[in-house]
């Protein structure tokens, strides 16, 4: 009784003492790492979609919460008094398209607040970028751009530069993005979420989930940057520690006084999920992201529990629990001096499961695709304009459209995987931003579209955005059928008519209608074409005229229609190259170059797939839609008969007309002047009336021996080596052979064998494969009837509507084809690419019949004698807000790429700005963040499994001479400067 006496005496003490920490509880959240426990980082974060499911606007503001509860403006409001509250907490923000929107709102004395909390490291800002950019679907000029834009307010602001990487939700990740904006942005590790299931079940096993990523062969080792794919394939929390006010998993409820007291239950979970991740992690660092989508509306419920945690972690003394931040883990990890292993290509295609392949978001809303690609050749245009003019303070700049272009870059922007309203809301924002000839894709250009017999004067003003001379056709459409085209000396140029068809003139109606609100009662019934000649960096001038031209300078083509009773071949080009078709069916079947002495057997043809509807199979409900390619069955497009010919031939170019049905409507031009020929495709609306989704691809056959090798582009900058059915870091179990080898082409697609090489490009992000040996294979259009489980909760099912009528959408674009002798193809795939990417820009006036003379006819912004090598091109000419100048030159070629392109070349910037005088040139980062020479400086630099081995030797261009001012560019090397011009400044 006495033993009880004093067991019930130590016992009341015990409560008292409980029931007064209870009451007056102050957390110990203090804990660093400590050696020889595993050390759980907890890494609070938000995942910000900048427009998905709603606009960008709608999430930031918290509107049509019908559709999802989400409030960025929330998140930010709440986290800054949470942080506050305890200086041991900390978080990690991304999104700048948000975060920018919110600090305009700020006081003064919140701005101190903030910065603050960045200057001390509890609020970290990763990334960097206007938004958490795409890997498959982005162009890398693009990707430079808006991480350039998010990187430029922070250090303005907080005076910091990021030094993390955090694409964790992106569909599959690209060797670009490991070292073009990783290693040269300055980051000293990238960490992602979204790699293949049976990449990494087996990294799991092996514990090779973090890794040195060398995602240059150009580069090597000089490119490599620390990786890790979170474990459990996402970026949110261990199952059961979720602690949104909404979310089901358990508190920590540690007042003994009230019911359901669970702390020793929930340390017991915590250290089984820790010691769940160590066992598939190196070291005994394990990270946890603790965050989702749109988390921290209510940030304290997050902390107050994640307090707790750390705290009786930390007593239980199992695990050691500890705030931290993804730099911190970095620090961690680089501090153990361990050796990693090598990762040399990318992660596509991503698949989250069996028969689930995330490579339709390739193709999907081609459209919008599209327009992205072509706002993005006008922006860098457009800068150099604002640059020669001179920025202007008050009046319009190009700022909105870098803005629409960034947000544009977003994982479910340009991928297509978004809602029908946000996509709407996109190209919207990319409108603003763009006025000259907004349709001329569908023939409308109401500036093109003068009536020249009145007497008037057309004045078509050609910009060259790129750094050497350049020839090309010119298409406008236009209203009279008398024409001619003078240069503005007055001389007579070539030039060549052709009729706008049927079939253009109703999609201009119906689109114009739909687009502009509008339907015009008349119309231009000619494309007028003529060659221009326009210096680099400038322009060239012409007028067009009505009157009868001279016989050699304006000639209507001839027209020809092959209906299939012919027999023999019918052969078209005026140039080099000729292409074969068969008089008796229309169908293409040779390449012909005279000059090369390529002479190969070609057809070119469509099929689609049959979107799977998910139903076959009750163990996998797996349907085809806006992020998912499953086919489910492969179905040639027979032409309704025989495929009639319709054949225009000129002095500039002919041109072949093919219905090749109802839906789908195909021109190929070849060009007299150039030796690749240029397919321009119509298709849709894709027909769903047999409650069928489609795919719709276009393939191109070849009797090249390919040996199931192909090679697509990363981003637009290196070619990356495909084999079909293998992966290199795994043994990959073929589960769909179509979907899952599909890569992304943001420039180009080619094969080859020991003699020939057949290259595609294309004008906008595409999907494609080789899936037989001698073949070539794009995707051009997608509609599908079911959603695909993945979150949009939509059929990718684009339809656009005119009053009362409605259809689905018709998607016009191009794709360009070559052959060449093995080992000459890449001159091609990489000046005409650049060419595509930065096609001529147009402006038109009217004048009067009276000649007058133009006070700048033609410009050059170089030094006339002079223009860039061949293997280099300007990607950005920006002037800054304190009048500086953004100036960035790329190496187009990789090493051994090309025999005398890949080679070391030298730029002279005082012949590129040979009006300016050139005060200081400072080497800046990528993103133009900090000085090249202190990014290089801070780095960590990672140790290789099997590094003893001897270290190739990486070529790089040299410090630019401060007299010669000559800068050095290596193979596939890009450099960054700011200029400081004199103030003593000669105009443009």
């Amino acid at each position: 009784m006495a033993g009880f006496r004093v067991f019930l005496v130590v016992f009341t003490v015990c409560v008292v003492c409980v029931l007064t920490e209870c009451k007056y509880m102050v957390y110990n959240t203090s804990q660093g790492i400590v050696p020889g426990k595993i050390n759980v980082h907890l890494v609070p974060h938000t995942h910000d979609d900048v427009g998905w499911l709603k606009t960008v606007d709608q999430y930031y503001v918290g509107s049509n919460n019908s559709i999802q509860g989400a409030c960025v403006q929330n998140v930010l409001d709440s986290l800054i008094p949470a942080l506050l509250a305890d200086k041991n907490r900390k978080f990690v923000y991304v999104e700048q398209a948000f975060f920018q929107r919110w600090w305009r709102q700020q006081s003064e004395a919140m701005k101190k607040t903030v910065q603050m909390l960045v200057s001390s490291g509890q609020l970290e800002l990763i990334n960097g970028g206007w938004c958490m950019h795409d890997e498959a679907a982005t162009h890398y000029i693009d990707m430079i751009d808006q991480t350039t834009l998010g990187h430029k307010y922070i250090k303005e602001q907080f005076n910091v530069t990021p030094r993390i990487g955090w694409q964790i939700d992106p569909f599959g990740h690209s060797a670009v993005q490991a070292y073009l904006l990783g290693a040269e942005v300055g980051f000293d590790a990238l960490y992602f979420g979204r790699i293949d299931y049976q990449d990494r079940a087996k990294r799991r096993d092996e514990k090779r989930l973090e890794v040195i990523w060398q995602g240059s062969k150009s580069h090597g080792s000089s490119s490599q940057i620390f990786a890790g794919a979170f474990y459990a394939g996402n970026y949110e929390p261990p199952t059961g520690f979720y602690f949104e006010v909404n979310d089901d998993s358990p508190v920590v409820q540690d007042d003994i006084n009230l019911f359901d007291y669970n702390v020793q239950e929930r340390v017991n979970d915590f250290v089984a999920a820790a010691f769940s991740q160590a066992n598939v992690t190196r070291s005994n660092h394990v990270m946890w992201t603790m965050g989702t989508d749109f988390k921290y509306q209510y940030a304290e419920t997050w902390f107050r529990n994640m307090d707790k945690l750390i705290h009786y972690v930390n007593q239980d003394g199992r695990v050691n629990a500890l705030y931290s931040t993804p730099s911190l883990y970095t620090d961690a990890k680089y501090a153990l001096n361990e050796s990693w292993p090598l990762k040399t290509d990318d992660y596509f295609p991503y698949a989250d499961r069996i028969n689930a392949y995330w490579t339709g978001y390739f193709t999907s809303r081609p459209a919008i695709k599209g327009y992205v690609r072509m706002m993005s050749g006008y922006y860098l245009a457009a800068r150099q304009l604002e640059f020669f003019r001179g920025r202007s303070k008050s009046g319009p700049t190009t700022d909105s459209l870098a803005d629409a272009l960034a947000i544009a870059q977003h994982h479910d922007a340009v991928t297509g995987t978004e809602k029908q309203h946000v996509a709407n809301d996109y190209a919207k924002r990319l409108s603003i931003g763009y006025k000259e000839c907004p349709l001329l894709n569908i023939s409308y250009c109401p500036a093109s579209e003068v009536d020249l017999s009145l007497g008037k004067k057309l004045v078509v003003l050609v910009y060259n955005s790129l750094g050497w001379k350049r020839t090309a056709v010119v298409r406008i459409p236009v209203i009279n059928d008398n024409v001619n085209v003078k240069d503005s000396t007055g001389k007579l140029i070539t030039s060549q008519l052709l009729p706008i068809v049927n079939a253009s003139i109703a999609k201009r109606k119906f689109y114009t209608s739909a687009y502009m609100g509008e339907s015009p009662s008349t119309g231009p019934m000619y494309w007028l074409a003529f060659t221009a000649v326009v210096p680099p960096l400038g322009f060239s001038t012409y007028v067009i005229s009505s009157g009868k031209p001279a016989a050699s300078a304006s000639i209507k083509p001839k027209s020809y229609v092959f209906d299939g009773s012919q027999t023999g071949a019918i052969e078209i080009g005026p140039g080099n190259l000729k292409l074969i078709y068969s008089g008796d069916d229309g169908k293409l079947t040779q390449y012909t170059n005279s000059r090369s002495l390529v002479n190969i057997s070609l057809e070119q043809s469509y099929t689609y797939y049959s979107g799977d509807d998910g139903s076959k199979d009750l163990q996998d409900l797996q349907a085809s839609g806006a992020y998912i390619f499953r086919p489910n069955g492969t179905f040639p497009i027979q032409s309704e008969g025989k495929i009639p010919l319709t054949v225009f031939r000129g002095p500039l170019f002919d041109e072949v007309h093919q219905m090749i049905n109802s839906w789908i409507y195909q021109i190929t031009r070849v060009y007299k002047e150039k030796e690749h020929a240029e397919i321009e495709f119509v298709v849709g609306p894709i027909p769903i009336d047999d409650g069928i989704g489609k795919e719709i691809v276009t393939q191109i056959k070849t009797n090249i021996g390919n040996n199931k090798t192909f090679y697509t582009d990363s981003n637009g900058r290196d070619f990356l080596e495909r084999i079909r059915d293998y992966r290199a870091d795994w043994d990959l179990q073929v589960n769909q052979p179509i979907a899952g080898n599909y890569y992304p082409i943001n420039l180009g697609i080619y094969i080859k064998d020991k003699n020939t090489e057949l290259s595609v490009l294309v004008d906008r992000s595409v999907g494609g494969s080789s899936i037989t040996d001698g073949e070539v294979e794009i995707m051009l259009h997608r509609r599908l009837l079911h959603d695909d489980g993945r979150g949009v909760a939509e059929a990718l099912n684009e339809t656009v509507c005119v009053r009362d009528t409605c259809s689905g959408l018709t998607v016009q674009g191009k794709y360009y084809l070559r052959l060449d002798p093995l080992g000459e193809g890449s001159k091609w795939r990489r000046s005409f690419g650049q060419e595509i990417y930065s096609p001529f820009l147009l402006a038109f006036t009217e004048q009067d019949d009276k000649w007058t003379n133009f006070p700048r006819p033609t410009f050059s912004a170089m030094d006339p004698s002079y223009t860039l090598p061949d293997n280099v091109a300007i990607i950005t000419l920006q002037e800054l807000e304190d009048g500086t100048v953004l100036l960035r030159l790329a190496h187009l070629y990789e090493v051994g790429e090309d025999k005398d392109l890949s080679v070391m070349a030298t730029v002279e910037l005082k012949r590129v700005f040979p009006n300016k005088k050139i005060n200081k040139v400072k080497e800046m980062s990528l993103s133009a963040n900090q000085e090249r020479a202190e990014m290089e400086r801070k780095r960590l630099s990672w140790k290789v499994e099997g590094s003893n081995a001897k270290q190739e030797t990486v070529s790089k261009g040299g410090p630019v001479d401060p007299v010669k001012l000559a800068v050095e560019l290596a193979p596939m090397e890009m450099r960054t400067f700011i200029i400081d011009f004199n103030s003593n400044l000669v105009q443009y």
